[in-house]
């Protein structure tokens, strides 16, 4: 901790020395822990969709459907809550109860109004230490300071204690707000440059200045009506422009005589231009005023600066209560919107989430959201699942790591109930991706985060897998999926859901007892098929994949040849596998026939193959386990006869 100090100081002396300024809205640096937070590597974040989708843009996010915050800083805090969950238990059952407090009392409504008013006054503090603010944000802050009582008015017969204590945060500043009331206008210019920021009443030498400027008009009609006078001359004009200051002009059709004290100031083609003794006296007086005044509103917007220096720690301390505000009546207001429930934290070993949705997915599609269970404990490490492509069951392994994340940050879940135990980090392997700038193929990039998991899980980790082993050949990436999912299972014993099409990974529960099998269901219409999206237990039937192809658009021409070609190898494999089954368990045929027949059995046509293993198989000689895979694999040769 004292290194960590040192180094926030010197870190602290470095940004002020490279640029050359005093720092004032710089408090210190606060030194966050890795393990007082849910740890979410490059790949998970991107992979959640947090606050960017897989194209990079921020529509259809977590942080897209939640974010309903009155002012920008209450959207950036809340952006900072998503991205880093917290594990502090005490930390987030104080903003459990603030939502549950918000809820109960209808109290988000009424805080949106004055937060609204307030703004994103964290913006404004920053440019007003720095000396950059505007007049309009001294008008921003003003009507900041004005709403701070409606604010604690809305809370003041609230129960919460944490939102109490927020409440008091914010503060009062009645003399400051009072101050910028007086001194600004309601509508100032953009900028000081050309003045008109400061109002009138406010400063008596401003005043007095600003009274000798902007009565000159009146001053040069007198002027002009008097020299037409004294001077005979009917056309004499008195006018200003930048260049040449304030002249009498008078046209050259005019041939009389011109009085004396008239100097020639500007010649034109059709006029000449003229100063006198007096107009120069009050051009003096009259640029000078403006210029004075103009200096004078600068001092004074100055002096206003250095007023908000003083209370500026307070003014900060005041924005970070009402951004959190925000943040706690937007989830409030999020949980009404979305049926969210309050997630029961349990110091035990789980994740047990009943009715489980995608917060995003259901919130954007229009059609009812299929809502699952999730059932993990410290027998129960891992869920193997299977089922076609689209039947969903890369949104299934999102919803879950969303819903512990959302509970991690203190919001209320998308879920008929939901019991989170400890979690460390949240780990996912979804997608197939490669790196051309870093020389990376999909495969290698899929084995670097998977290898990155297999490192750092522990048991309070949540991991997502999805389709390891994808990206090479089929012998390889079935032997790697097999073996990361027992590592993770076996060894490292952490939360997994783990999606996969190789079917021959469905029998690890039968080894290992912490892995179960579930699937996401679909059925069959004629030549097509149809998505539940509902999770049942035990494995997939089978993998839908020319149906899915199909729904895709793929020519039929292709389909077809497609599924001949799976009849084709279905029926070799069902051939040569009875064929194993026939020499592993020895029939009471004769000898001869049993030496005639076996070694050409995967010659045969399949019918012929049937019969024959239904006439020789001794059914006393296998196994349970091997006579009901046996006869699941005869039920499915014949089915394709």
């Amino acid at each position: 901790l004292t290194r960590a100090i040192a180094a926030a100081g010197a870190l602290l002396q470095y940004v002020q020395h490279t640029q050359r300024n005093a720092l004032p809205h710089l408090r210190g640096l606060q030194v966050e822990r890795s393990e007082d937070s849910v740890r979410l590597d490059a790949a998970s974040r991107r992979n959640l969709e947090i606050d960017q989708n897989l194209s990079g843009a921020a529509e259809h996010t977590l942080l897209a459907v939640l974010d309903r915050c009155a002012a920008a800083m209450g959207s950036r805090l809340l952006r900072r809550w998503l991205n880093r969950p917290l594990r502090d238990l005490g930390v987030l059952q104080r903003r459990y109860d603030a939502i549950d407090a918000l809820r109960v009392e209808h109290l988000a409504q009424a805080l949106t109004e004055p937060l609204q008013q307030i703004g994103d006054v964290e913006r404004i503090l920053a440019r007003v230490a720095l000396r950059s603010a505007r007049p309009r944000d001294l008008v921003r802050l003003r009507m900041a300071l004005q709403t701070l009582p409606s604010l604690h008015t809305a809370l003041q017969n609230q129960s919460d204690a944490y939102l109490t204590q927020l409440a008091e945060q914010t503060g009062n500043f009645p003399v400051l707000a009072d101050e910028l009331q007086r001194a600004l206008l309601d509508e100032p210019a953009v900028t000081l440059r050309d003045g008109g920021v400061i109002a009138t009443g406010y400063d008596a030498d401003l005043d007095e200045l600003r009274a000798v400027r902007d009565n000159a008009g009146e001053y040069l009609i007198d002027l002009e009506q008097r020299e037409r006078t004294r001077s005979g001359i009917p056309s004499l004009k008195v006018g200003y422009n930048r260049v040449h200051g304030y002249y009498i002009e008078i046209n050259k059709t005019y041939s009389g005589p011109i009085p004396e004290d008239y100097t020639r100031r500007q010649t034109l083609k059709a006029a000449e231009r003229y100063i006198t003794p007096e107009l120069k006296v009050f051009e003096e007086r009259a640029l000078s005023a403006n210029e004075k005044a103009l200096a004078r509103e600068k001092e004074l917007y100055e002096s206003l600066l250095d007023q908000l220096q003083a209370p500026l720690a307070a003014l900060q301390a005041s924005a970070e209560a009402c951004a959190t505000l925000d943040v706690l009546s937007n989830l409030a207001r999020a949980a009404e919107r979305l049926d969210l429930v309050r997630p029961e934290r349990v110091e035990d070993s789980s994740i047990e989430i009943i009715e489980g949705r995608h917060p995003v997915v259901a919130a954007v599609r229009d059609e009812p959201f299929v809502a699952n269970d999730c059932q993990l404990d410290a027998e129960r490490r891992m869920l193997l699942i299977t089922g076609p492509n689209m039947g969903g069951k890369s949104t299934y392994m999102r919803q879950v790591a969303l819903i512990v994340l959302l509970a991690c940050c203190g919001s209320f879940v998308p879920a008929r109930s939901a019991k989170i135990g400890p979690i460390d980090q949240i780990f996912t392997r979804i997608g197939a991706s490669d790196d051309l700038a870093g020389g990376r193929s999909t495969f290698m990039v899929e084995m670097t985060e998977t290898a990155n998991i297999l490192h750092n899980a522990t048991r309070e980790s949540l991991v997502l897998m999805d389709e390891v082993g994808r990206g090479t050949s089929t012998y390889d990436g079935l032997s790697l999926a097999e073996a990361a999912a027992v590592a993770l299972a076996r060894d490292i014993g952490a939360f997994t859901l783990f999606a996969t099409h190789y079917f021959e990974l469905t029998q690890l529960p039968d080894e290992l007892p912490q892995i179960a099998n579930v699937h996401l269901d679909a059925v069959e219409h004629g030549e097509r098929i149809v998505f539940l999206h509902a999770l049942r237990e035990g494995p997939a039937s089978q993998s839908y994949g020319l149906q899915v192809a199909a729904l895709a658009g793929v020519p039929k021409s292709v389909l077809s040849y497609a599924r001949e070609r799976l009849h084709a190898l279905e029926k070799q494999a069902a051939a040569q596998h009875i064929a194993e089954v026939i020499d592993e368990h020895p029939t009471k045929t004769t000898t001869r026939e049993s030496e005639s027949t076996a070694p050409q059995l995967s010659l045969f046509d399949p019918s012929q193959a049937l019969r024959l293993a239904v006439r020789d198989v001794d059914p006393d000689a296998l196994t349970p386990r091997d006579a009901l895979e046996l006869l699941y694999r005869l039920k499915d040769l014949e089915s394709k006869l």
